[in-house]
């Protein structure tokens, strides 16, 4: 894709959030180190790609006029697991995952499943396209497909998102009128979506004025105690522990696990220490989150000898370490410690027949840059592969951010290049990298990458702060490229983003 952009013949055309810009001729790629372990052998043909990202990439790239048509091609044996396979492919290229889903619902005979209308609905509210996202609520319910408390607990969380939480309060008191009644599951997650948004005072309000309609439970109130947790106000959480008492609700493990990582999360350390011998004098089912809350917070807090000891005690008492655990342990090494450990205990993790995820191999290959080994992060990003892991956003935006901090500009361009290639596209915070790393050399060539690069993540559907907005635009400016800047600036305006007065 990045080659594309880079090699697009000179063109004159219309801007409308949807531009291709002239940039000047390619310079030599530099290629990205082999594995260690490759030989002099022909290597296998490549696999074929899964069907979702075959399916992904045509979208991506076909004419929308004709898009229904292909869609209706016999080849395609629609299923609702395979469509929201291809929405979550296109999850960071929203106007083309909302393409892909209209024109399939005009198909002759395939109807969306609730769940890809939930998909669509939270595309839609992520791009504040929220005429979109309620006319798709009346579409699900003219089909019987819903909506359902899930679908409403989506656009709430949208709506907070985007700073409208009173939206989402009114989204939850309103679901009947849409045919969904509002039940003590519905009421737990508008609260859980308040306070995970650290609207917590505003959770608490909606929690005493309708806990005695919903008659709450254990969830409702650790809810509320782990919002006061998150915000760092551990004597409001211990009230609501108290309530809970009173009235009646017995407290759960979660409830005692929220605490303790409470007082971490506060540097309370000596007070979690307490809180968590008491937990063994009561002699309450200490679980491996319990353990893993205290390696985690002895570790983040500087005290990896303890928190090691906390591994160490919890193999003892035959708690196995759940991957969670392991993922705390390793981060704790790369943070606070050394690679070295850090590698260690993740082999240690695979010897013993756990299996690394995403979170693991992602944790372990930023420890890796961070330590400037990037040759071994990257056998890290082969070996993920080769046991079946697949490289997400997050993977691919550490190493660019560390090829481009290292001022290897081209490897962090073929990076982002095998994104657009691959089944992982670019989220907010790659372009976001990118476009800043085009700033270090001071070249002319790549402030017009950059203004390129600002167009394509508009194009999709995300919406640049206005400081990226301003930095580009004067980059232009600065570098003689008046035209393509006020190209932007229109497109600028379009977008509903005006930035402060240039002279252009």
């Amino acid at each position: 894709m990045f080659t594309r952009i880079l090699t697009k013949p000179p063109q004159q055309t219309s801007y409308d959030c949807h531009v291709h810009l002239l940039l000047p001729p390619p310079k030599p790629r530099l290629s990205l180190p082999r594995h260690a372990h490759t030989t002099a052998a022909k290597p296998p043909p490549p696999p074929e790609p899964p069907q979702d990202a075959t399916i992904a990439k045509l979208v991506i790239e076909s004419d929308p006029l004709s898009l229904s048509e292909t869609l209706t091609n016999p080849k395609f044996q629609w299923t609702p697991h395979l469509v929201d396979s291809v929405l979550k492919r296109l999850w960071n290229h929203g106007p083309k995952a909302l393409q892909f889903f209209k024109h399939l619902d005009r198909h002759p005979v395939y109807i969306h499943s609730s769940s890809s209308f939930d998909h669509a609905i939270d595309i839609a509210a992520r791009l504040r396209d929220y005429k979109t996202a309620w006319n798709l609520v009346h579409r699900m319910r003219s089909i019987r497909r819903g909506p359902s408390p899930r679908t409403f607990a989506i656009i709430a969380e949208r709506y907070v998102a985007a700073g409208k939480a009173h939206r989402a309060i009114k989204v939850f008191l309103s679901m009947h009128e849409h045919g969904c009644r509002q039940d003590l599951n519905s009421f737990n997650t508008i609260l859980d979506v308040l306070c995970k948004s650290r609207r917590v005072e505003m959770a608490y309000s909606l929690f005493k004025m309708l806990r005695f309609r919903f008659k709450c439970d254990s969830v409702s109130y650790n809810v509320i105690a782990n919002g006061w947790c998150l915000i760092k106000r551990m004597p409001m959480a211990l009230q609501v522990f108290k309530e809970m008492v009173e009235r009646g609700v017995e407290p759960t493990l979660v409830t005692y696990n929220i605490l303790l990582k409470g007082y971490f999360r506060t540097g309370q350390l000596n007070e979690a220490w307490e809180f968590f011998l008491e937990m063994k004098k009561r002699k309450c089912e200490i679980d491996v989150v319990t353990y893993t809350t205290m390696v985690h917070g002895f570790g983040v807090a500087g005290e990896v000898k303890r928190s090691k000891k906390v591994f160490d005690m919890m193999l003892r008492e035959g708690v196995v370490p759940s991957v969670a655990t392991y993922n705390a342990l390793i981060q704790v090494l790369c943070k606070k410690d050394n690679m070295q450990n850090a590698v260690l205990v993740f082999e240690e993790m695979v010897r013993k027949g756990c299996v690394p995820n995403s979170i693991t191999y992602n944790v372990v290959i930023r420890g890796l840059c961070h330590s400037g080994d990037m040759e071994r992060a990257l056998e890290f990003m082969v070996r993920m592969e080769e046991n079946g892991g697949q490289h997400n956003v997050q993977t691919y935006n550490v190493v660019i951010r560390y090829f481009c901090d290292a001022g290897e500009i081209g490897k962090g361009l073929d990076m982002f290049e095998k994104m657009e290639n691959g089944s992982c596209l670019p989220n907010l915070d790659t372009y976001n990298i990118v476009i800043g790393a085009m700033f270090l050399r001071k070249k002319s060539t790549d402030l017009v990458v950059a203004g390129k690069l600002l167009i394509q993540m508009v194009d999709r559907g995300f919406l640049p702060r206005k400081f990226t907005f301003n930095r580009v635009l004067n980059g232009l400016v600065l570098t003689g490229n008046q035209d393509f800047a006020k190209e932007i600036l229109r497109m600028q305006s379009r977008c509903g983003r005006v930035p402060r007065c240039l002279r252009l």
